[in-house]
């Protein structure tokens, strides 16, 4: 994961295009018809990556086009659509690489969304009819869109609105003859607005990133095998997103937690934050710092997470630990719980 650089601002002129354009949507009200599970594809005319789109609204809770980008954001879609992630999990935020363009009561707005709609001198009047725009990143805090994020998401809510309409008539539009190929909009010239084209395309293969190689301290870790003379227990290691985000840079973005539960007292023995673009990298780095300054050393470590099993196992192998891998840390998720239910606590108490 790379941290994300500043980019120019929507124009008075690109913020007017896009409300225009979701009013026409929200006018529409396609969730009426149409399903999360209704996926279509809309080309950008700027890069040609892939938006994967979905209307969400048919359970009349959320009501917004969600446009997932690229193959990063079709496995976040996939990944939520097939239950494999539960959905009241707060790290499902952490699965979407989309941009949003939902349908809010008013109070719900940011006052930087509210100062925009009263400078282009839109009227908005009831619940759920008020839009806000917002770029979903992992790892980052729901934000404001960029110029170039407005000017595709305008693009893809004009296309969605051309897709509804014939979905409507012909609800068979999105059924193709495999799983593995979904109806795409082209635009044919340099820009939007070129002539706009129907296309089958392939889905794309999704491959999981691959975690970095993190260079083995040979010498460090004869140190350790020569120092630590008795090995203890079994310890759970895990990470997940903090709860609550850090505002540093452009935008706020959610630490990494590290930490390091004992197997059969459930005691937390460290925990450690960084940020996400370098937790992976600084993972082994933490954890060696740590059973220097303890002394200690497991038995065991349990992991749920193929990517901690890959960054431990050279470390693991060389000091004798054994490495397991496990469907569930219940102490783990233990913490975890507590640590939202303080950092809640927290809020209330100060009015956050």
């Amino acid at each position: 994961m790379k941290r994300e650089n500043k980019s120019e601002t929507p124009s008075a002129e690109e913020w007017r295009s896009l409300y225009k354009a979701a009013i026409e949507f929200r006018d529409l009200k396609p969730w009426t018809w149409m399903s999360e599970m209704d996926l279509f594809g809309i080309q950008n005319p700027h890069d040609e990556e892939m938006g994967y789109c979905c209307v969400l609204g048919e359970l009349g809770e959320v009501f917004a086009l969600a446009v997932y980008l690229g193959s990063e954001g079709l496995a976040g879609y996939l990944r939520m659509q097939s239950g494999e992630v539960d959905a009241d999990d707060p790290d499902v935020l952490h699965l979407q690489k989309c941009l949003m363009a939902s349908f809010e009561n008013r109070e719900d707005l940011e006052q930087a969304d509210l100062r925009t709609i009263k400078r282009l001198g839109f009227k908005f009047r009831g619940r759920g009819a008020w839009p806000q725009f917002r770029s979903f990143l992992p790892g980052y805090l729901p934000w404001y869109l960029t110029s170039g994020e407005a000017k595709f998401l305008t693009v893809a809510l004009e296309q969605a609105v051309h897709i509804a309409r014939r979905h409507q008539k012909d609800p068979n539009l999105l059924t193709s003859l495999g799983e593995t190929t979904l109806l795409a909009r082209v635009s044919v010239g340099e820009d939007e607005h070129g002539d706009w084209r129907d296309r089958w395309m392939a889905l794309p293969e999704l491959e999981e990133e691959a975690t970095p190689s993190i260079p083995v301290d040979e010498l460090r870790l004869r140190k350790i095998t020569k120092g630590v003379k008795t090995k203890r227990g079994t310890w759970e290691v895990d990470s997940f997103y903090f709860p609550g985000a850090v505002e540093e840079g452009e935008r706020p973005f959610f630490p990494c937690i590290g930490v390091i539960m004992e197997h059969g007292t459930g005691i937390a023995l460290h925990f450690w934050l960084e940020p996400p673009w370098q937790f992976v990298s600084l993972f082994t780095e933490n954890l060696l710092t740590f059973v220097e300054e303890a002394d200690m050393l497991p038995e065991g470590v349990l992991v749920t997470k193929e990517e901690l099993f890959d960054v431990l196992e050279p470390m693991t192998s060389r000091l004798g630990i054994d490495l397991d891998f496990v469907g569930i840390l219940e102490n783990v998720e233990e913490f975890k719980a507590s640590m939202i239910t303080h950092l809640s606590g927290f809020a209330e108490d100060f009015g956050v």
